[in-house]
């Protein structure tokens, strides 16, 4: 997968990626680990790469975490299904409010991974930004849930156009008033201004401790227009406004940590920023069943690829490579996501068994290709009509996979 996010990075810049934004600002160190037992036989555990490691070995120089991982894990949150995803962003933040600090470490300064691994190059961690995070991610405590903002979850059939606002927070969809986008305008600036106020008395506040504190605040850029229609001309305002204030300084991770290195490395904690800050949002009863699936689709093609290899000719290698694409659709957390949130558990379920079933007949159609054997025409057009739904990632190679090795014991 960091090689995959590496290539594509590559492909669209055309540079070296500095830093990567991990899958749910998730980490865990190196460990010994096994399988659980209801997705392998019990077997001896074995040396596991921490996450600072794979990092290192494709030159990335950073990577990011959730606040509550420098105070260590906290317990596992309890969810209502029924949430809405707005309302389960704004719990999900609200658990971790206000957080602790040991007086020592500040998520306002960049910190070295403490690793295993002597010779292994630095990899530094940034911090995400407790109180921003909330304001713009929270639709029941942030800028987003504003009742003169337009009303994501309610359509205009046919069309799908939306007319109508926020309104109020009971979430009855048949009250909502009609979108005033002046009124959205005004809201859009005064919360740029307010966001502007926050983030400049958090820097004030911040521990200096001999260089100029860092305010991390990543998002998802799908936010901004579409779970928050108003969120692009939030966005201008802010960055227009920094830009000229004197007391902020923008400047992009690389750029930060150039002029500021860490002077610090710090062991952390396995977590993510799911709720509870584990992997509970990902794994728990309602998602229990796609575990075994994924586990079986990694060993299936190791073992592809080992008895294999990487194809011997142009067929072999699009049915073996178009197989990874699969596996990698498979191993996207998002469905894990919409199944727990409630946000599209059948569409989330479809999507996840269908992948799923791709690579198997992959797998096999390769195997069997490979092997000699007759491969009638519906295999062939189901390995065109994955290539022309799946086409994502063309520069994937499945050497990535074949190459991942365990640390030293």
């Amino acid at each position: 997968q960091v090689k995959q996010a590496v290539a594509c990075f590559r492909r669209h810049i055309g540079d070296w990626p500095r830093g990567l934004w991990l899958p749910e600002c998730a980490y865990r160190p190196r460990c010994r680990w096994a399988p659980p037992g209801h997705l392998a036989p019990p077997c001896v555990p074995w040396p596991r790469k921490g996450i600072e490691e794979f990092l290192a070995d494709n030159g990335i120089d950073f990577c990011f975490v959730d606040t509550h991982m420098l105070a260590g894990p906290v317990a596992p949150a309890e969810v209502d299904f029924h949430d809405t995803l707005g309302k389960l962003w704004g719990r999900l933040r609200q658990i971790r409010e206000p957080m602790r600090y040991d007086g020592l470490r500040t998520p306002y300064a960049p910190y070295f991974i403490a690793s295993w691994v002597q010779d292994l190059p630095a990899v530094a961690v940034l911090i995400r930004d407790p109180a921003t995070g909330l304001r713009v991610w929270s639709a029941r405590h942030g800028y987003p849930g504003d009742f003169d903002y337009l009303e994501f979850h309610k359509k205009h059939v046919p069309g799908d156009l939306r007319y109508w606002r926020v309104t109020d927070a009971s979430g009855d969809l048949a009250s909502k008033d009609v979108y005033v986008p002046e009124w959205a305008e005004h809201k859009a600036r005064e919360h740029a201004g307010h966001f502007l106020w926050v983030v400049k008395e958090t820097l004030r506040w911040a521990p200096r401790e001999g260089r100029r504190p860092v305010l991390c605040a990543p998002f998802d850029a799908e936010l901004f227009g579409h779970w928050w229609h108003e969120g692009p001309v939030w966005l201008e305002h802010v960055l227009r406004w920094m830009h000229h204030d004197p007391d902020i300084h923008l400047a992009t991770c690389s750029e930060y940590l150039s002029q500021f290195p860490p002077s610090e490395a710090i062991e952390l904690p396995e977590g993510s920023w799911g709720a509870g800050g584990g992997h509970w949002v990902w794994d728990n009863d309602r998602t229990a069943w796609t575990w075994p699936k994924v586990w079986d689709a990694e060993l299936d093609y190791l073992a592809l690829l080992r008895d294999h290899g990487f194809g011997h000719d142009e067929a072999s290698r699009a049915l073996i490579t178009q197989a990874g694409r699969e596996l990698l659709l498979l191993q996207a957390s998002d469905w894990q996501f919409l199944i727990t949130t409630d946000g599209a558990p059948d569409y989330a379920a479809q999507r996840f068994t269908a992948h799923h079933s791709d690579f198997k007949r992959l797998a096999h159609t390769a195997r069997r290709y490979c092997r000699s054997e007759w491969i009638s025409r519906e295999d062939w057009d189901h390995l065109g009509a994955c290539q022309d739904r799946d086409r994502l990632f063309p520069d994937l190679d499945p050497a990535w996979f074949a190459r991942v090795d365990r640390p030293a014991q």
